[in-house]
């Protein structure tokens, strides 16, 4: 990528976690910089940027692909779960976090036991729950960015040319101010978010092709997004109350996690929970992941993408791109495993455990976003019992 993209990059992370923290961000605030090899170029440019606004910038490389196998390959239970010294302290003081996406490898970890990436992700959550705790409060906030590699657009089917063209497009790089175009899809999806909370929404009704699929919205709740916390982010969604979860969603986009890939994974919900699941490809690794504790295989997040906002229209072979997905008919998601706090209408601040619980708020390890792109029907029921179609054809209908 050009490096008037990477400056302009650069500035839309720092744009991004911004606005996707409560309290503005000070002088001599603690900022986390986490990137994997390949985007080093980008995160030079964000530390730059950091030293520039007065903040501390601390730099974290991630581990390799073979780092990473070795890793869960080798490593006894005792070092997957091992947290280094500091690193606790770390979290309890950052001020905020700008990962750097930009894997080498995919499928690097297709023969390793599923068993021991789920240890490692458990031993790992009370850091994610100090962050979290910290974000609630106001005085934390994160994003996340992708740099294209030769990994990436080999599995989407594409040139790294392509690739990065789409990563342009998405971020508004092209744009002569990009963070002024982000602010604005900021400012116009709060018009769709007002809307959306206005009706008091009791449930859903997901039908496309291969999904039928009833999600109970929940008391309390509120639609988010578009905040900051993702470059790009076009997704409105909400955190539902997991028990009221019934039918069949349908992932028709591949997913990549955790060194594995899934293909059309096909999942059957009774009375909120994971009681079905099919897969043509990846359906062992599906089965361990959803039992990683207790509430994995329980939703967490329902999303929809508006086409409107969203330019990208080619599969990414990324999590934070496909989730996104504007193409021709929008798209949507659901999470199975942990819900957000912010959707709770008095604020996460708010949320405490016993009224997540009460409330039938998710709270797992997992938190993994399965896409569906197809022509689909988005009906709500609202709480007076009128029924009103609210998104079709990839877009919100206000």
């Amino acid at each position: 990528m050009e490096e008037k993209f990477l400056e302009k990059y650069a500035d839309v992370l720092f744009w991004g976690i911004s606005v996707a923290r409560i309290q503005p961000y000070q002088t001599g605030d603690l900022i986390l910089i986490r990137y994997d090899l390949a985007g080093r170029k980008l995160a030079e440019y964000v530390f730059k940027k950091i030293l520039e606004k007065g903040m501390h910038p601390i730099q974290r490389i991630t581990m390799s692909p073979t780092m990473e196998y070795h890793f869960y390959s080798i490593g006894k239970n005792f070092q997957l779960e091992f947290i280094p010294p500091g690193e606790e302290e770390l979290y309890r003081n950052l001020n905020g976090l700008i990962s750097i996406l930009a894997p080498d490898s995919l499928t690097h970890l297709k023969d390793v036991d599923p068993e021991k990436i789920g240890k490692s992700i458990l031993a790992y959550k009370r850091l994610r729950d100090i962050l979290d705790e910290r974000e609630n409060q106001g005085e934390f906030g994160w994003t996340l960015g992708l740099v294209g590699t030769e990994a990436l657009a080999k599995e989407a089917g594409i040139s790294l040319e392509e690739y990065n063209e789409q990563i342009i497009k998405a971020c508004y790089l092209d744009y002569p101010d990009p963070v002024k175009k982000w602010q604005e899809i900021y400012d116009q999806a709060k018009e769709i978010k007002n809307f959306l909370n206005s009706l008091k929404i009791k449930k859903v009704k997901v039908e496309s092709d291969r999904c039928n699929l009833t999600v109970t919205i929940g008391d309390f709740r509120r639609w988010v997004g578009i905040s900051g916390h993702n470059i790009p982010s076009f997704e409105i969604f909400t955190s539902p109350d997991w028990r009221g979860t019934e039918g069949v969603y349908f992932m028709n986009l591949p997913s990549f996690r955790k060194g594995n890939i899934v293909k059309n994974l096909k999942i059957e919900f009774k009375e909120g929970k994971v009681v079905n699941v099919e897969a043509d490809e990846g359906l062992e690794f599906v089965k361990k992941q959803i039992n990683i504790d207790p509430n994995a295989s329980k939703i967490g997040e329902f999303s929809l993408t508006d086409k409107r906002f969203s330019r990208i229209d080619k599969f990414m072979a990324h999590t934070l791109y496909d989730e996104n997905f504007g193409g021709e008919f929008g798209n949507c998601h659901i999470a199975l495993g942990s819900s957000y706090a912010e959707t709770y209408i008095y604020g996460g601040k708010n949320l405490t455990p016993e009224k997540k619980e009460e409330l039938g708020f998710n709270d797992s390890a997992l938190h993994w976003d399965l896409v569906n792109t197809e022509s689909k029907r988005v009906t709500a029921e609202l709480e007076s019992g009128e029924k009103r179609v609210i998104y079709e054809d990839g877009m919100f209908l206000l």
